[in-house]
This record gives C-alpha cells, sequence and structure tokens, in this order.
C-alpha cells in the first residue's frame, strides 16, 4: 500500500512551466539561464505560499542538468536531475535561517563554499526565511555574498524583504512574488481534482481559492481537508460548512428583513448564526462585504470587482435593482463604523444588534427627511 502524501508536496512545481501564477518571474530566470546571464545572489521575496521555495529548487536543479531542454527546462533524466529528486546530490544545499541563524552556522556554509562541485557546474545554496539571520551572521556573510567562487549561486528566500539589511539587497537580484489571483488558484485545483478522481463545483473551489487568500500550500491543504470530509464531493454548501463560512443565502435573507425594515427579523436572523458557533466580527464584516457587492452590481461595467462564483453575480444583480444607491451607501457606512468601533464595545452582540435596527430604519429615516424637504419646498 502506497504512502499517502499531500496534495501540497505531490503536486509541488518541478519545472518553470508548471509554477502557478509566476510569469514574470519565470520567464525572467529561463531566459537568464538561456544567455548563461546568471546573477551570483538572488533575493526571492513575497507572501507565504506563492513559490518562493519552489522557483529556487526549480532554478537549482536546471542550472545543473546536464540535458535541458529547448525550452530551458530541466530534462529531469540526467544523473544531476535523478540526485536533485532523490535528495541525493551534493551541489545544492538548503538551510533554513529560522533555527540555522548564528554566526557559527554562517561560518559553517562559507567554509563548504571554498570547495568546487564534485558533479554539475554550480553549487547552489538556498536559504529560507533570510530574514531571521542576525545582524552578526549577516555580517559574516555579506563579503561572500558579495564575492563567492564563479560556481557559487546563492539563492535567499524571504517573507519580510524590509527586514533585512540594506547592504544585503544591494548585492542580489531582487524577484518579487505576487499573490497568486483566485482564477488561477481556481483552474490548478480543477485540475488536481480530475487528476485525484474527485467531484467538485466551480462555486466550491471558487471558495477554497478565495478563503486561501493567493497562498497555493493553503488552498491544497484545504482541498485535501474538504475532500476527506466530504467523500471527494465536494459542493458549494458543504464546503461553505466544512470551512465554517456563512453563505450568499444567508446574508440575502438578511437584507430582506433590512429592506422589508423587520428589525424583529434582522435579530432572529442574526441570532440564528451565532448558534451556528459565528462570531458577531465575522457577520459584521461579512455584511459589509455583501453591501459592498450590491453596490458594485449597480453598474455592471464593475462587474468584474466581485469576487464571487459565477452563478452568484445574478443574485447580487438582481439584489441591486431593488436598491438605490443613497441607501446603500448610508448602510455601508453604518456597517463601518460599526467595525472600526466594534473592539471597544463591551457588549459585543448589542454592538451589532444596534447596527442591524438602524439598518433597518435607514428607509424610513430617508422618506421622513425627504418629505420636509418636499414641505418647505411648498411653503416657499
Amino acid at each position: 500500500m502506497s504512502q499517502y502524501i499531500v496534495s501540497a508536496r505531490k503536486y509541488r512545481p518541478q519545472t518553470f512551466d508548471t509554477v502557478v501564477g509566476q510569469g514574470h518571474i519565470t520567464v525572467t530566470l529561463k531566459n537568464a539561464i538561456a544567455s548563461n546571464h546568471l546573477a551570483h545572489a538572488f533575493l526571492f521575496c513575497g507572501p507565504r505560499g506563492v513559490g518562493k521555495t519552489s522557483c529556487a529548487r526549480i532554478l537549482a536543479k536546471t542550472i545543473n542538468c546536464l540535458n535541458r531542454t529547448e525550452d530551458n527546462e530541466a530534462c529531469g533524466e540526467c544523473v544531476n536531475c535523478v540526485g536533485f529528486n532523490n535528495n541525493s546530490t551534493y551541489n545544492i544545499f538548503e538551510l533554513d535561517a529560522a533555527s540555522n541563524n548564528k554566526v557559527d552556522d554562517m561560518r559553517e556554509l562559507i567554509n563548504q563554499v571554498r570547495f568546487a562541485p564534485q558533479q554539475g557546474k554550480y553549487k547552489v545554496y538556498i536559504i529560507d526565511e533570510v530574514h531571521m539571520l542576525t545582524t552578526q551572521a549577516f555580517n559574516a556573510f555579506l563579503k561572500t555574498l558579495e564575492e563567492p567562487p564563479s560556481y557559487a549561486i546563492f539563492i535567499l528566500a524571504t517573507t519580510e524583504k524590509h527586514k533585512i539589511l540594506p547592504t544585503i539587497l544591494s548585492r542580489c537580484q531582487i524577484f518579487d512574488f505576487k499573490r497568486i489571483t483566485v482564477a488561477d488558484i481556481t483552474q490548478h485545483l480543477h485540475g488536481i481534482t480530475l487528476k485525484e478522481n474527485m467531484t467538485a463545483t466551480d462555486a466550491a473551489l471558487h471558495i477554497i481559492a478565495q478563503k486561501s487568500e493567493g497562498c497555493m500550500r493553503d488552498a491544497l491543504s484545504m482541498l485535501d481537508r474538504i475532500a476527506g470530509f466530504t467523500g471527494a464531493n465536494l459542493t458549494y454548501s458543504n464546503t461553505m460548512e466544512h470551512l465554517n463560512l456563512l453563505d450568499i443565502q444567508y446574508y440575502m435573507s438578511l437584507t430582506d428583513n433590512i429592506l422589508s425594515q423587520d428589525a424583529a427579523g434582522a435579530l432572529l436572523t442574526f441570532d440564528n448564526a451565532l448558534m451556528r458557533g459565528f462570531e458577531a466580527d465575522t457577520i459584521l464584516e461579512g455584511l459589509a462585504e455583501h453591501f459592498r457587492n450590491i453596490l458594485i452590481c449597480m453598474d455592471k461595467r464593475m462587474a468584474q470587482l466581485i469576487d464571487v462564483p459565477k452563478e452568484q453575480k445574478v443574485d447580487y444583480f438582481e439584489k441591486a435593482s431593488q436598491m438605490n444607491p443613497a441607501f446603500i451607501v448610508t448602510a455601508l457606512n453604518a456597517l463601518n463604523d460599526s467595525e472600526v468601533s466594534y473592539n471597544y464595545a463591551s457588549n459585543k452582540r448589542l454592538h451589532v444588534e444596534m447596527c442591524l435596527i438602524k439598518l433597518c430604519y435607514i428607509q424610513y429615516i430617508q422618506a421622513q427627511a425627504s418629505v420636509q424637504i418636499d414641505g418647505e419646498k411648498k411653503k416657499i
């Protein structure tokens, strides 16, 4: 019986072409390999789970490959590639700076740099979480980073570029990785579900991608969890349930209560979510985002700004047709004020309930103000 491997490891990119959402990085690196214009030090920085370490490993593997493809990808079959895949190569060293961040650790690395590679053209040193190095370790590393042997290449990876000394930054070729878009993550997850014989709706995958906040590793971990929870049959409803999220129908129901000025119904709907274990501030934030989406749907040109599954956009357009902009803007202001002052409220539940009651009577207040204005005009 084969050992189970989590998707984040099983589907880790092995070539530049399989890296998701970082085309501006992979194309530049492949061109540098093709023209043999490789820098001696790279700094890969960006949010977690976007492919920094994966790209570092792919670069290290590719520049030592003996039979690169026409597209400047590693062949995966030569001695160096096989050694890399089996973690038996002596040309690539990975150092976790979070646990090896002292001067002595840097001295040991510097001593290793003096020896030429036994097999292959380059010795590559990948230092992950490099911002965790102490100032003394950075200073010890500085001279070697500035003038390494011709066969040595350093790839530094970090999520916090601002913590790295300027003297280090000035000696590196810097690559800024970006968060992976929801569309790219959704497409990648769709391909994995086909390979793993899973059944998944587009709406379910979209929610996973949205919840991952641009981190592919988080998205794959969530996919594994939900597949185990649902028996590899992912629907929108069971995905929302497993991720403990309130779906669009809940907020639509709450919006209907507000539009009909049904304060009692709004409070009961709010209580229903609390009974299901949701935090009051989560409900407040979700309702604010919900009203924001409705406001955007008042102009079809802005529909692309809504990050929801396609089938839900129809519901938002329909709800937008039932409201006027003045009401939505006033509601958003009330929700924003409530969010800002939420942490200072001693009674959190009452705080959110007061906000919902205000929302229910916005239309009444606006109507009364309109009557007064019309009355003044008639007197004039």
